[in-house]
């Protein structure tokens, strides 16, 4: 299968609030706008994208209708501490403080309206023990 693009969907009962949380907080934007579905583009990078769609809609099938659960949506950045700094300045809910983890990054996990997790990440260089477990074109730094 050659994949021509890909981006998460979420399912909400609140299409518009959860929509406005990842323009206002995630520095996302309109590119379609509906009452049941929309489609976000990142202002940063246009190849980062991201929907949300009425959880209850016909197009989903009926056994797969609800909320998201079990997901965790990962965006490394540049600077992770201004991330912070930003997401404690607009009362995000902060679930796990800024931490340095000793398999390669710096990160933070709040969340959607949703309960979807976000984690925001900047890579960092793993301690030896993770290091060995990165094949060679693939340590974060």
């Amino acid at each position: 299968m050659k994949t021509t693009q890909f981006y998460p969907v979420i399912l909400t009962t609140d299409v518009a609030t959860t929509a406005r949380f990842y323009v206002d907080h995630l520095r996302f934007r309109f590119c379609f706008e509906s009452d049941w579905y929309v489609h976000l583009q990142s202002v940063e990078d246009e190849a980062v994208n991201i929907a949300v769609l009425q959880n209850d809609h016909e197009t989903i099938p009926e056994r797969a209708r609800g909320r998201v659960g079990g997901l965790i949506l990962n965006f490394e950045v540049d600077d992770v501490d201004a991330e912070y700094a930003q997401a404690e300045a607009h009362g995000l809910p902060i679930l796990k403080p800024l931490t340095d983890e000793a398999f390669g990054q710096r990160h933070f996990i709040t969340c959607d309206p949703n309960g979807v997790l976000i984690d925001v990440i900047r890579p960092i260089p793993p301690s030896e023990a993770f290091e060995a477990q990165y094949s060679a074109d693939s340590l974060p730094v």
